[in-house]
């Protein structure tokens, strides 16, 4: 007979079985080891904040002199025609094209720099090299806003250009401070935009340094210059380039260009320009055009678009010890003269091996000194020199001429965008044999092949879909490059476009992105 009580038993006998089985099994894997309680963690301080106070004032005067002048710095895109050979082209899609029969086509490519507000209506101070050759400017605030760009002018002798934004609002601006009364140790900071992009992780970084030197000469410009097939007919011109930069320990890298250095007063004192590195990126030496210089190039540049540079007519070099001793110089300083030129303004002023002292009072230690002082003044203007001749001192009045390159106006190249390059993709047709090398069976529409790096497709990560056919676009089948061109020529700025891709495997994805 079936007794009720002795099945419950056996159920419940069971079922402790099968928990005991199973706290057995889990002690054997591990799951029930002894646990530990958190230990204790201490939050007081260390040392008091009276023993770091200055360090603590420091800090927080960094931190308010970041949140004072971020605003007005901005982020520069460009896009410029460069000549694409093959090995532009991604590896794996090396093999699809005739290396030795292609020629190189021009295409556009984006670079970027940074800038900063001068002006409420919308004025930007920035680097010559961050603009120079641009046919198309874009200006990213760091609210996330953005707004087309014009060059208002550029001079390659001194990395100084100047462009403008159309806006309906006053907009926030940097305050300029004296660059001829900074000093070698003293607190800045460097602003600017190292990545750009798809890398907007790193817009409007700040870093902070010390000045380490003024007055460096680098020979970047004059090389530059020098290069410059629109100065190839008179290579003496490259000798016009001013470089008296600032040099700082504070971080600048690539993109960096064109950004603010400023002093502990928020006032801006140069313009991030240049690296000194064997590896293209940050080695410990930062250079910046100082801001005396710049502001006077920007009042030329503003009000003419192009700059009116004064000359005083001579051939000139760095005093050595050598040329010390031989003259009787007090000191191992100064700037040696070589040459007059006979029909400029020191003719029958100065004579070669005149050794200039000081202008206008002020000493004179190296030829970038003496180049930055005279280009901070306007032809006509009247200077005083004291210079060393027959072994005393003499002083000598010269007006400023002007110098002969001063209708050089800047340059901006001017080319057809298409309309794939403006969202910044490439295609290729799907011919038999690139869909052979892809892996497709099916032979239609056009190919992925590559993406500009900084483009609105990179900012939507259309990277990840190279090597996929691109077989629609908004409700437009796309059969050929062209197709995808007509598609695309009536999309208008600001519109979404839709771009449909399929794998070899037959997986269909879209992507939206809107048109620049």
């Amino acid at each position: 007979m079936h007794d009720p009580l002795r099945t419950k038993s056996r159920v419940i006998a069971f079922t402790g079985a099968v928990l005991v089985g199973g706290v057995l099994l889990a002690t054997g894997l591990g799951w029930t080891s002894a646990s530990h309680a958190m230990p204790p963690l201490t939050e007081g301080e260390q040392v008091t904040a009276s023993s770091v106070q200055p360090a603590l004032d420091l800090s927080q005067a960094f931190t308010n002199l970041a949140d004072a002048v971020t605003p007005a710095v901005v982020r520069i895109e460009t896009r410029r025609t460069v000549q694409n050979r093959n090995q532009q082209v991604p590896e794996q899609f090396r093999r699809f094209f005739d290396e030795e029969t292609e020629e190189p086509q021009p295409r556009n490519a984006i670079a970027g720099g940074s800038g900063f507000i001068v002006s409420p209506d919308g004025y930007i101070l920035t680097n010559n090299h961050v603009v120079e050759g641009a046919n198309d400017l874009r200006v990213y605030f760091p609210d996330r806003r953005y707004f087309q760009a014009q060059v208002v002018g550029a001079d390659p002798f001194t990395d100084v250009a100047v462009i403008k934004v159309e806006v309906d609002e006053d907009l926030p601006t940097m305050s300029f401070g004296d660059s001829d009364v900074i000093n070698v140790g003293e607190w800045i900071l460097a602003i600017g935009n190292p990545g750009f992009g798809a890398s907007t992780q790193l817009d409007f970084t700040v870093t902070a340094g010390i000045i380490s030197a003024r007055g460096r000469g680098l020979r970047l410009l004059r090389n530059d210059i020098f290069r410059d097939p629109r100065f190839a007919e008179d290579p003496s011109i490259s000798g016009y380039a001013i470089e008296d930069f600032i040099q700082t320990d504070a971080v600048i890298n690539p993109g960096n260009s064109g950004g603010p250095m400023v002093n502990l007063q928020g006032q801006v004192v140069g313009i991030n320009s240049a690296i000194a590195s064997t590896t293209g990126v940050y080695q410990g030496y930062g250079f910046a055009i100082p801001i005396n210089l710049a502001r006077r190039i920007m009042e030329d540049l503003v009000e003419y678009g192009y700059v009116k540079r004064p000359r005083i007519g001579v051939q000139i070099q760095d005093v050595a010890a050598e040329d010390a001793e031989a003259y009787g110089l007090p000191s191992v300083s100064g700037v040696l003269v070589q040459s007059v030129d006979e029909t400029g303004p020191s003719a029958g002023a100065l004579v070669a091996e005149d050794v200039i002292r000081a202008l206008d009072g002020q000493p004179v230690g190296y030829v970038s000194e003496l180049q930055a002082e005279i280009a901070e003044r306007r032809p006509g203007d009247q200077v005083e020199l004291t210079i060393f001749r027959d072994g005393r001192e003499t002083l000598i009045d010269i007006r400023l001429g002007e110098a002969p390159l001063n209708n050089f106006a800047s340059e901006t190249t001017e080319s057809p965008v298409l309309a794939e390059e403006r969202l910044g993709i490439q295609v290729e047709l799907l011919d038999p044999k690139l869909a052979r090398e892809a892996g497709f069976e099916e032979i239609n529409g056009v190919l992925l092949t590559e993406i500009t790096r900084g483009s609105a497709a990179e900012r939507r990560n259309v990277g990840a879909f190279v090597g996929q056919q691109l077989f629609q676009v908004n409700d437009t089948g796309i059969g050929s490059p062209q197709d995808l061109r007509d598609a695309l020529d009536g999309v208008q700025a600001g519109d979404i476009v839709s771009l449909h891709f399929r794998d070899r495997t037959g997986v269909e994805r879209v992507v939206n992105v809107r048109m620049p």
